[in-house]
């Protein structure tokens, strides 16, 4: 046991993105997951250039290539009447020239073993499973984090990326529970072979439609397909890993055009999960105790960029760490700083996109007329803010009304 380690609550991409991060600084890192493995639900996510940058930064970028799928365009189609509305060329040779890393999808265990294998090959990382943080002690000196099993672990500070629910973030800020969106998701996997020839199978597609939406996009070198059906409801089940019930689904979707129902009807068995984030916070830290990821800032998915955000948040807690002298309560303090105004933006933005997707009548008549007005000699450039990510020391000055740099 080394009183010297940075202890790290949560094994998810972001508390182990932190932990290569921080390894590659020299500091020496125990990571604590609650699960018996380290694993992620196998999903599909999408990674931004933003977080390619960082991708860079790790140094995983061939890794993440190998395993990742990269589309011609990001869609948006009318569930109703099937009408394209937009659509943002992210595949091109422009999009690419603005800013310099692709926009690509992966399946989340897919970058989560990138991740996890990079650690692994480290000697400064330790990874220990069975190990459910329920609460710490800052002692000014040191922190003794405690586990549900028992156990007590002993490091110079600590990271809560314990996710959504996370206990750290309960102990340090004490704001109860999630906020329940009142949106469901359900997501499932089918075989490529399995999608119709129709079905738009090298872009990433959103069907918007009233108080649901549809997103499908092919993952794993493209040979499987990724669908997320999202759909407002009272229902609620605490978690990410639940079976959906196939009725309510198709209940919600009834009347859309035929294509979605076509691919909703691939699907014998959906796992459901529950939307939920929180109102963005100033402080996330305290003495030698911060939070990253979820546990910090969680948001809903309208802007694919959960995962991406605690990226960012590991490499430039990571930068803070080095930069401080290993002055813990400084570094986090300034690493906060640093992200709270650029994750609470996306915070808030991602809840304006799920009012946009599912828009209905004349603000579905109005989302559709002011999104199918688009420059083509710059693709995405709405998103610049984001995309362009963080400079090359992982730090980004929040700049209002500006490109976010």
């Amino acid at each position: 046991m080394s009183v010297d380690q940075i202890i790290i609550a949560g094994g998810g991409i972001g508390g182990i993105a932190a932990a290569l991060a921080l390894s590659q600084k020299g500091r020496s890192v125990k990571l604590l997951e609650q699960a018996s493995e380290f694993a992620e639900v196998g999903a599909g996510i999408q990674i931004g250039p933003n977080v390619f940058k960082m991708f860079d930064v790790l140094g995983v970028t061939e890794a993440i290539n190998d395993v990742a799928f990269f589309p011609d365009n990001l869609v948006m189609r009318d569930a109703l009447t099937g009408d394209r509305i937009t659509s943002v060329p992210v595949g091109s040779a422009a999009f690419r020239a603005r800013y310099n890393y692709p926009y690509g999808v992966i399946y989340r265990p897919d970058l989560h073993k990138v991740l996890i294998d990079a650690c692994a090959a480290s000697p400064l990382v330790e990874l220990q499973v069975n190990q459910n943080v329920v609460g710490y002690e800052d002692t000014g000196k040191k922190v003794r984090v405690f586990t549900e099993t028992g156990t007590t672990h002993e490091g110079a500070a600590l990271i809560g990326a314990d996710g959504l629910w996370s206990a750290v973030r309960g102990q340090l800020v004490g704001d109860g529970k999630p906020l329940v969106s009142g949106h469901i998701a359900y997501r499932a996997v089918l075989p490529i072979a399995e999608v119709p020839a129709h079905i738009d199978q090298n872009n990433i597609v959103l069907w918007a439609g009233p108080k649901t939406h549809l997103v499908h996009y092919p993952l794993h070198r493209g040979d499987i397909f990724n669908l997320v059906a999202v759909f407002h409801s009272d229902r609620y089940e605490e978690g990410w890993d639940t079976y959906g019930d196939p009725e309510e689904l198709n209940a919600r979707f009834q009347g859309e055009h035929e294509d979605v129902l076509t691919m909703l009807g691939k699907i014998e068995s959906w796992r459901m999960w529950v939307l939920c984030d929180r109102e963005p916070i100033r402080d996330w830290s305290r003495g030698r105790v911060t939070l990253l990821g979820d546990a910090a800032h969680p948001m809903l998915q309208y802007l694919a960029q959960g995962a991406c955000m605690a990226t960012e948040d590991g490499v430039c807690l990571a930068t803070s760490v080095a930069a401080s002298g290993d002055d813990f309560e400084t570094a986090f303090m300034e690493y906060q700083q640093l992200r709270y105004l650029r994750t609470a933006r996306v915070q808030l933005t991602a809840r304006l996109f799920g009012d946009i997707y599912h828009a209905a009548g004349a603000t579905a008549d109005l989302r559709s007329a002011m999104l199918g007005v688009q420059d083509p000699t710059k693709p995405g450039e709405g998103m610049a803010w984001l995309y362009e990510g963080l400079d090359d020391t992982g730090a980004q000055q929040f700049k209002p009304g500006g490109g976010g740099r």
